[in-house]
């Protein structure tokens, strides 16, 4: 889904995972015109299991949460952002889908977004 012409795009660095493995993104961020936040979402493909974000910018967090909203007076002129999430989550099955999905939000609207996939596996 990533465009050049995409003004955010998210690249994890793991394509396939594992239960209380750390998951490393980077956000690219090429928007210029103003807007209020950056979010990140993450979602377990047929499950109520979630990451929790423990890392932003080299920065620990202990976020517990599978939306993580970034306000633009936080990241100011940064054009890249990078994130680790990690889960406690076993799929029921030998594999299950994530998707990660990255948006800029502009007075409740969404301007762009981009998503990324991984397999969680037992």
């Amino acid at each position: 889904m990533s465009s050049t012409s995409n003004p955010i795009s998210i690249k994890l660095t793991e394509k396939r995972a594992t239960s209380g493995q750390d998951i490393h993104g980077t956000i690219n961020l090429s928007y210029d015109s103003r807007y209020d936040t950056v979010v990140i979402n993450s979602q377990i493909e047929d499950s109520s299991g979630i990451f929790k974000f423990v890392e932003l910018n080299g920065r620990k967090i202990d976020y517990p949460y599978p939306r993580l909203s970034i306000f633009e007076k936080d990241i100011s002129g940064q054009k890249k952002i990078t994130f680790t999430a990690r889960t406690t989550h076993r799929p029921s099955d030998a594999s299950t889908k994530v998707k990660f999905r990255v948006s800029i939000i502009q007075e409740h609207k969404e301007i762009a977004s981009d998503i990324s996939y991984l397999i969680l596996g037992n």
